[in-house]
């Protein structure tokens, strides 16, 4: 006992030590409050969401991702629509869907995903008994010839024949008043699965409605079964759980996916296995077996739904097609059928994990699969206990040991927790059950920031705060842009889509040695201010200016999702710009300017990188490059800007003249490029038929057609004899026609030089 009290006497020294210790012990047992009471009272709906999250994370990194073949569903499509006319169809050709599905196709059974509340009285009939009883009553001849007819006409009948044939499954659904629906009581029920007062005055929990629209009488008596189609939705909006039962009244009604998949078991009955929990008011079932299949279910009453992966899952086949007998005899053998919609203003649309829009039809098929598979989640017995007894093993330890250890220490007993805990939930999931993880991963990160920031602030650690961190990267009137969220940005490297551009000034050292060094530096300063102010006003950040040369690019730190299209106005503008400003410098003494433009975007890294010495927040990669040789190659063609196919796939907008496809030093893979030209409605005519004429001309050239190529070239080069990329053409093809490049040739041009 002396040995110990001195060890704690030792371990907590200091009273911040044991004041650290407190407030994480605290935590946990507010963790376990909230598990054990507040949680069951509906309170604290953010954490419930994170651990609602948690599943989806957990269900979606794991689901199967293929299509199930056991299930089909019969959709009353667009195109069966088209076919056979707008929904609601007459009851007669549901008849031959029906009696094609198992007969032609061998379909083992059939659940309608839709319900018939109201007789079909599209065949005229009603009609024609109100005349017999009215109009016609004295008239024999109408009176027989309607005998005749009726049986024809009735196509309730029609449908109520044909399914009491066959394992055909129909659906109803409810309604609540407690949920702002109207009370219906439609149709009529089938027999309840069973009745609340068999349990001793302890109902099971369940799902209850108040109303209904089931189905008529005469269909209800032939179908082989009938279940609910109503989703259990949880407070975040999401359809993830399925009730097995719902109640009305004293009956509880089996689910759709439920009577379907009894009756795909020929009427396998239902076993109800219930929970042994004799304190509570209401008698809970943990599970119903089926031939061997255990459907594990919630405190509510209700099934996980194990959902395979994104729609479709499963085959859709057009109602017209199996109406018409458009497929294969036999097609369907031995496999399970839902009749469902994706009709545009029918569709019966849901929020799952697995898309904000998912079909209602898939989520009785996901739940056939995972009958079929017995692979269905589950909650843990005593759930409660187990969570609190996890908090309590993850959260004591924790709270003592981080008080002792430094940052770096901390942080990987952080993470190595964390994974741990990851890894046993995991484990857990995958033997068929559902630990709460979110909720134990947040203790973890709580219980770490609080070490971290009572080390930081109450025990009087280096305060800092990093302001102003960009101020020599960014243009300045982006400075108060990014102040209003400083923490979203940051100078460590990471990997980012973005626009890189280099210009250069042609001809500059000859300008340089005929101008005074005062003059020079002048003549500089007054260029490099124009282009910045035209590169900035586009978001643009210079990343240098080496000599006459400048570098900028977009996209960082300000993440900016049309990078290529502002740096390519930028662009444009800086050829403008050169133009507008020729005159003045000409008036100072100056010669005009020109300047060669590369611009490509792509992958990057972005950071501060240097040495110890000097750093700079700049961009590198193969992207980056790429624009460096790009503004190279413009003397080359005798343009003023060059951009990669990049860039005319990110701006379609503007007009492009494709110039070559062509191997740059230091790459592998061909690239084409291009010069842009602008916006199209400010082309004229004449220079967008030129531009196309041109890209014949690099057609028949790629074809090695050269004596084609060489005539359209040379009455290009008659109207435009300044045209230096016609000329470099007319010199290829008289080189490549006197030394063919054989028949497997790329028409790739390959530079040696940047």
């Amino acid at each position: 006992m002396e040995k110990l009290t001195a060890l704690w006497t030792k371990y907590f020294s200091s009273i911040n030590s044991l004041i650290r210790a407190g407030l994480g012990v605290a935590i946990v047992l507010l963790f376990v409050l909230y598990y054990t009471a507040l949680d069951n009272r509906g309170a604290l709906s953010f954490f419930q969401r994170l651990e609602l999250q948690a599943y989806d994370a957990r269900l979606l990194a794991t689901m199967p991702e293929k299509i199930d073949p056991r299930v089909v569903i019969i959709d009353i499509d667009e195109k069966s629509i088209a076919a056979e006319g707008r929904w609601p169809w007459g009851r007669d050709k549901l008849a031959v869907l029906v009696k094609q599905a198992f007969e032609n196709y061998k379909v083992k059974a059939v659940g309608f995903d839709v319900f018939f509340s109201e007789a079909d009285t599209s065949s005229g009939l009603a009609n024609l008994e109100t005349l017999a009883q009215t109009s016609f009553k004295t008239n024999a001849d109408f009176q027989e010839k309607l005998t005749e007819l009726r049986p024809s006409l009735d196509f309730d009948t029609k449908f109520a024949e044909a399914i009491k044939k066959y394992p055909v499954v129909l659906a109803f659904a409810g309604n609540n008043e407690r949920a702002g629906m109207q009370k219906l009581e439609l149709g009529v029920l089938p027999p309840p699965a069973f009745l609340g007062s068999t349990f001793n005055g302890r109902p099971p929990t369940s799902a209850e409605i108040d109303g209904y629209s089931g189905n008529l009488k005469a269909l209800q008596n032939a179908a082989s079964a009938t279940g609910h189609i109503l989703p259990l939705i949880d407070f975040d909006g999401v359809t993830r759980r399925l009730p097995l039962f719902i109640k009305f009244k004293d009956g509880y009604y089996e689910s759709l996916s439920l009577a379907v998949y009894r009756a795909y078991l020929d009427n396998e009955p239902i076993k109800v296995i219930l929970r042994e929990d004799e304190g509570d008011k209401r008698t809970k079932i943990k599970s119903v077996d089926l031939r061997g299949t255990t459907i594990p279910l919630d405190d509510e009453g209700a099934a996980l739904i194990p959902f395979r992966g994104r729609s479709p899952m499963y085959r859709y086949i057009s109602a017209t097609d199996v109406i018409r007998g458009n497929l294969t005899k036999g097609e369907l053998e031995g496999k399970i059928a839902f009749v469902g919609t994706s009709a545009q203003g029918l569709f019966d649309l849901r929020s799952a994990p697995v898309g904000e829009v998912y079909p209602g039809v898939e989520t009785h098929a996901n739940m056939i699969s995972g009958y079929l598979d017995n692979n269905l989640k589950r909650k843990p017995g005593y759930e409660l206990s187990i969570k609190a007894l996890m908090i309590l093993l993850i959260g004591l330890p924790l709270s003592v040991a981080l008080v002792k250890m430094n940052p770096l220490v901390a942080t990987i007993t952080v993470v190595v927790t964390a994974a741990f805990v990851t890894a046993f939930n995991m484990y857990w999931w995958y033997q068929g059950y559902v630990l709460p993880l979110a909720l134990p991963l947040l203790l973890i990160g709580f219980l770490f920031l609080l070490n971290m920031a009572y080390g930081f602030f109450i025990e009087a650690r280096s305060r800092r705060q990093i302001t102003g961190i960009f101020g020599t990267y960014v243009p300045k009137e982006l400075v108060d842009e990014m102040a209003k969220d400083p923490g979203t940005y940051t100078t460590k490297g990471e990997s980012r889509d973005m626009t890189v551009l280099f210009s250069d000034v042609r001809n500059f050292t000859t300008i340089s040695e005929g101008l005074a060094p005062t003059e020079l530096t002048a003549m500089m300063n007054a260029y490099l201010t124009h282009m910045t102010e035209s590169i900035q006003q586009d978001r643009g950040t210079i990343d240098k200016y080496i000599g006459d040369a400048i570098m900028a690019f977009w996209g960082a730190p300000l993440k900016d999702e049309k990078h290529a299209e502002h740096a390519l106005h930028s662009a444009l503008a800086m050829q403008k710009k050169v133009k507008e400003i020729g005159p003045d410098f000409v008036k100072r003494g100056w010669p005009k300017l020109e300047i060669g433009v590369g611009l490509n975007c792509g992958t990057m890294n972005v950071g501060d990188m240097g040495s110890t010495f000097r750093r700079a927040y700049t961009v590198l990669g193969d992207a980056v490059n790429l624009a460096a040789r790009l503004e190279g190659l413009t003397k080359e063609y005798g343009v003023g800007i060059l951009v990669s196919e990049n860039i005319v796939n990110s701006v379609p907008a503007v007009i492009y003249r494709e110039l070559d496809r062509v191997r740059v030093k230091g790459k592998l893979e061909p690239i084409s490029i291009y010069e842009p030209i602008g916006l199209k409605d400010e082309i004229p005519n004449q220079l967008l038929d030129e531009i196309d004429r041109f890209h014949r001309v690099l057609d028949r050239f790629r074809q090695q057609k050269w004596d084609d190529a060489e005539a359209s070239l040379t009455k290009l080069l008659d109207a435009d004899p300044k045209r230096k990329v016609y000329r470099v053409y007319m010199d290829r093809i008289a080189a490549l026609r006197a030394k063919p490049p054989g028949a497997n040739w790329d028409g790739v041009f390959t530079f040696t030089t940047k």
